[in-house]
């Protein structure tokens, strides 16, 4: 009965031992970003963790954030290359934890795919538990479904859940916001995973494929646009515990769908604004290039992709110069780009609060520097 039932679903397209085979390869790499705290090991039904540490808190938030990587996947796809859309994916769904000020504990993934190819999986799942180990965060568990006929045989997409931790007292956020205070800018180390529909678009248009070499865009296509997104979880965490610049930082925002504006807006008060000075900073070759490919300007790329910008501290004035240099010692270059005013002001042009935040207004101005 049991070997009719396996050639039944072998013959719908479903291989179970592909499937475990993949987490046979994987197991390793997943052990990696286990502490303590982490209870059972790989392949249990749910994965477990211990937090009797959060009896020292005193009013604990527990955070959580879910999120995929777009359309970014068929590049990889396309070219077979699978060891870095792992830490996009964690690069989208923990960088958005870290925005409230929450500490990462623990992530789990999905993996949809036509078929379980076991080396393919287990290289997806490798780049996530680097990315994890970066950040802190254990991956407690995840799932790899086949489904064939749905999807096509080198066709996959990739999901991910995490949950944090923080005071109540410590949340960061639009409250905690005053004018006066610093807006700064962390350098993206690319396109990150956002926008990729649109690149996809240009470069369909003009006829470039993914293995094609531009010298333009610095090598092969595919690979220049698979550049991995910069994680700020750790960096950042070493600001907020640092006791020197205990408080320096109010509030964060990660840029990702939306663009620069929107997403800076969701974490300013009502009735503040921010002009943020193009000159600041100089877009990386990518968005020039795409751009220029596209025949249109990158200023009206700026509520699509990044333009150079993964995240945004608002801080204490004081603390600003401070702040940045942090940053620098992780890796991760930073400066000043605006400040938060209150004073009266005609916001005509200025993106208002977004995604359901009736947030701050905020409007790019200047030329982008060369």
């Amino acid at each position: 009965m049991s070997n009719s039932s396996n050639a039944t679903y072998a013959a719908a397209g479903v291989d179970t031992r592909a499937g475990d085979l993949a987490v046979e390869l994987m197991k390793s790499a997943v052990s990696k970003t286990h502490g303590p705290e982490v209870w059972g090991g790989v392949g249990g039904f749910a994965g477990l963790f211990d937090v009797s540490f959060l009896t020292k808190f005193r009013q604990p938030l527990l955070a959580t954030s879910t999120d995929g990587v777009g359309t970014k996947v068929a590049i990889a796809q396309a070219i077979d290359k699978h060891d870095t859309i792992g830490q996009d994916l964690v690069g989208m769904v923990v960088d958005d934890i870290i925005v409230v000020g929450a500490r990462p504990l623990f992530m789990t993934d999905y993996i949809a795919c036509g078929k379980v190819v076991p080396e393919r999986i287990a290289s997806i799942v490798a780049g996530i538990a680097r990315a994890c180990s970066e950040t802190g965060t254990a991956l407690v568990g995840g799932e790899t479904a086949e489904h064939p006929g749905l999807l096509g045989q080198d066709d996959y997409d990739v999901a991910g859940a995490a949950t944090g931790v923080v005071e109540a007292d410590q949340v960061l956020g639009a409250e905690k916001v005053v004018a006066g205070d610093v807006v700064i800018a962390m350098a993206s180390s690319g396109l990150h995973s956002n926008g990729y529909s649109l690149v996809r678009h240009i470069l369909a248009q003009r006829g470039i494929g993914y293995t094609d070499t531009s010298a333009e865009l610095g090598g092969m296509v595919g690979e220049v646009l698979l550049e991995p997104t910069r994680l700020y979880t750790g960096p950042l965490l070493d600001v907020i515990n640092d006791p020197e610049l205990a408080g320096a930082i109010h509030s964060l925002s990660h840029v990702t769908g939306g663009g620069i504006a929107a997403n800076l807006a969701r974490v300013l008060p009502v009735g503040s604004w921010v002009e943020v000075d193009r000159s600041t900073w100089s877009p990386a070759p990518v968005f020039r290039v795409l751009g220029d490919m596209a025949g249109s300007t990158l200023e009206s790329a700026e509520g699509t992709w990044n333009l150079g910008v993964g995240m945004f501290a608002v801080v204490d004035a004081a603390s600003a110069s401070s702040v940045i240099a942090r940053l620098a010692t992780s890796g991760i270059p930073a400066w000043v780009t605006g400040r938060v005013s209150r004073a009266a002001h005609d916001l005509t042009g200025f993106e208002q609060g977004a995604k359901g935040v009736n947030g701050g207004a905020v409007r790019l101005v200047g030329a982008y520097a060369n």
